[in-house]
C-alpha cells in the first residue's frame, strides 16, 4: 500500500540532512530560480518531472521542494499517479527553509 505525500517542515529537513537518513532532494523550480538561490539536489522543472520520471529512486524517501511548496506539492501529486510512494513536500519551500 503506497503512502500518500507528507509534509515536511523545514525543521524536519534539517534534521534529515543532519542524520543518515536516505533521501533525494528534488529542486522542481525554474533554472531563474535555482540560479538565485538553493539547496542543492537533482534539478528537475515542474514542467519536466514526469518525462524525467526515471532519474528518480524508488527505494528511497524524495524530498520535493519549490519557491513555496505549491509545485512541489503537485509534483509530489503527479509522481504519485505513476506509482512512487514516498514521497516528502518541503513546507513553504524555500520561503519557509529561509525564514
Amino acid at each position: 500500500m503506497r503512502q500518500p505525500m507528507i509534509q515536511l517542515t523545514p525543521a524536519e529537513f534539517q534534521e534529515w540532512t543532519q542524520s543518515d537518513h536516505p533521501f533525494t532532494l528534488v529542486d522542481v523550480r525554474e533554472d531563474w530560480e535555482r540560479d538565485a538561490f538553493n539547496i542543492g539536489g537533482l534539478h528537475i522543472p515542474l514542467g519536466d518531472l514526469i518525462g524525467r520520471k526515471n532519474e528518480l529512486p524508488t527505494e528511497k524517501d524524495i524530498v520535493l521542494y519549490c519557491e513555496k511548496g505549491i509545485r512541489s506539492q503537485i509534483a509530489a501529486q503527479r509522481l504519485e499517479g505513476f506509482g512512487f510512494a514516498r514521497l516528502f513536500n518541503l513546507v513553504g519551500g524555500m520561503k519557509g527553509w529561509r525564514s
